[in-house]
């Protein structure tokens, strides 16, 4: 039932950057950052450069006049060329609350009528796929080579994220017609890229060499307007994280640092970190930030919070040491307190609507519980009385590492249900389980756990009759195809 992670250290609440774990050559698309990897290839001189495709980037005179504006990938900020892990003096100024996220529910169905460049992007994207390996490594040649300049924008060794381009590409093209949608991607993707450095002529370049790209590795069906489809996608989404990322920039760092407090090692491969922000951390119960460790420099993954906001502003993550996680690894098993970390922005949208009154069904696998354990803790501090039922997932009894925590509060509120789901009994599965507790009809589901966990509950909670706009989850698996 409950999937082993098989993303390089996929996010807690997988998200849609997420994203999510940063990472991805997502320099245009949902929840991928541009920590992808290099492409090995050497030839790099095809494709025309695309002298159309030039966002419009703002001034700071234009940012000032458009400062409402969301938030998306213009950072002018770059990292120190000292140690990045000296913090920067703790500010006293508090940073203004974040605007409440709307609940991420499933992606909506496709339109029936497809516009004409979606359909055209769509045909790239059937004829590219069985080559993807192909398309990502000549992309990055491409870039690297015209662009060497970019190379200190990725991490120094990108083969752990090979395939992420195309995930990622395979979600824009798929909501290209769904602009509430794709614009919410992009305007978080944007923020989140303000951590890398990136600045608006780069995605000119970026946009230039993925059609590069995409025309070599789809010859068969390449054509004039379907490189102006892709012009004017790509031009459009640019420029929704150009604008985004300089309204964030008005009112937020691009990163945080954050020192390690406390550090308790739960299971052999499981710890739970507590951070203290340099400055004023704001985010929402259910969210996740990118993080990233001094020892793999421009390498960020996503973790949620476990914990709703506290009043003495630390954070807390659930870490799970995966296999070749490099990130992951590190912060089990290597990090202490007193090392520093970089957090990049609170991102996600599971959070609670506090405007009804709805029943709350929470499915929790493995770390995934750290974010349902935050929405409990949001719900308790909202002095609400909705009921909220937990189930929480895992492989074995010694994985359910934070239920003391859970039943202590299911003893504190009434209103409070948790339930443990052990796959190595097998007595009741997760799809058995909540349509023997059901029903539902009053409830919003949230969901959060690796990508099979996720796969499988929402398969069972439309069966039980859940409509699909009433479950939540920041599933990069699920929501953005993107990978970890």
């Amino acid at each position: 039932m409950f999937e082993a992670r098989h993303t390089m250290d996929a996010p807690t609440t997988t998200s849609a950057d997420n994203g999510t774990s940063g990472g991805g050559a997502g320099w245009f698309t949902p929840h991928t950052q541009p920590e992808t990897t290099p492409g090995s290839e050497r030839e790099a001189s095809e494709g025309n450069r695309l002298a159309g495709m030039r966002p419009v980037g703002r001034t700071t005179a234009d940012t000032e006049t458009d400062q409402q504006r969301e938030n998306a990938g213009q950072p002018v900020v770059t990292a120190p060329a000292t140690d990045p892990y000296v913090p920067a003096q703790r500010s006293t100024s508090s940073a203004p609350p974040p605007a409440p996220a709307a609940p991420q529910t499933a992606v909506p169905a496709r339109a029936e009528q497809a516009s004409p460049d979606a359909v055209l992007i769509r045909r790239t994207m059937a004829e590219v796929a069985p080559v993807a390996d192909k398309v990502t490594s000549y992309f990055y040649a491409l870039l690297f080579v015209r662009h060497p300049d970019l190379r200190s924008l990725f991490p120094a060794a990108m083969d752990t994220q090979r395939d992420r381009l195309l995930k990622a590409l395979l979600t824009a093209a798929e909501h290209v017609d769904n602009t509430p949608v794709l614009v919410d991607y992009l305007q978080n993707l944007g923020r989140g890229h303000r951590k890398y450095g990136t600045r608006p002529e780069h995605y000119a370049a970026v946009g230039e060499c993925l059609i590069g790209a995409l025309s070599k590795y789809a010859s068969g069906v390449w054509h004039p307007e379907m490189e102006a489809a892709w012009v004017r996608t790509y031009t459009t989404i640019s420029q929704v994280m150009i604008d985004a990322a300089a309204a964030d920039e008005l009112r937020a760092p691009a990163w945080w640092y954050a020192e390690i407090v406390a550090h308790d090692l739960r299971t052999r491969d499981v710890a739970v970190l507590t951070v203290r922000p340099n400055q004023p951390y704001p985010f929402l119960a259910g969210q996740y930030a990118s993080v990233e460790t001094p020892w793999w420099p421009r390498i960020w993954r996503h973790y949620s919070f476990a914990s709703a906001p506290r009043h003495d502003g630390l954070l807390t993550f659930h870490v799970k040491a995966v296999p070749a996680g490099w990130v992951s690894n590190a912060l089990v098993h290597r990090s202490r307190p007193g090392d520093i970390l970089r957090l990049g922005p609170p991102a996600g949208s599971m959070t609670v609507d506090h405007t009804t009154d709805s029943g709350l069904l929470c499915l929790g696998g493995g770390t995934g519980i750290a974010p349902i354990r935050a929405l409990v803790e949001d719900v308790a501090e909202h002095g609400e009385r909705r009921p909220v039922e937990v189930f929480y997932g895992a492989r074995t009894d010694h994985d359910l590492y934070d239920i003391d925590t859970m039943l202590r509060l299911q003893q504190t509120h009434p209103w409070l249900s948790v339930r443990a789901i052990i796959d190595q009994h097998a007595h009741l599965q997760l799809p058995d389980a909540i349509r023997q507790y059901g029903p539902w009809s009053g409830y919003d589901a949230y969901l959060s756990g690796p990508p099979g966990m996720i796969r499988n509950g929402v398969d069972a909670l439309r069966n039980v009759g859940i409509p699909s706009e009433r479950i939540r989850h920041d599933s990069v698996e699920e929501l953005v195809g993107a990978g970890d």
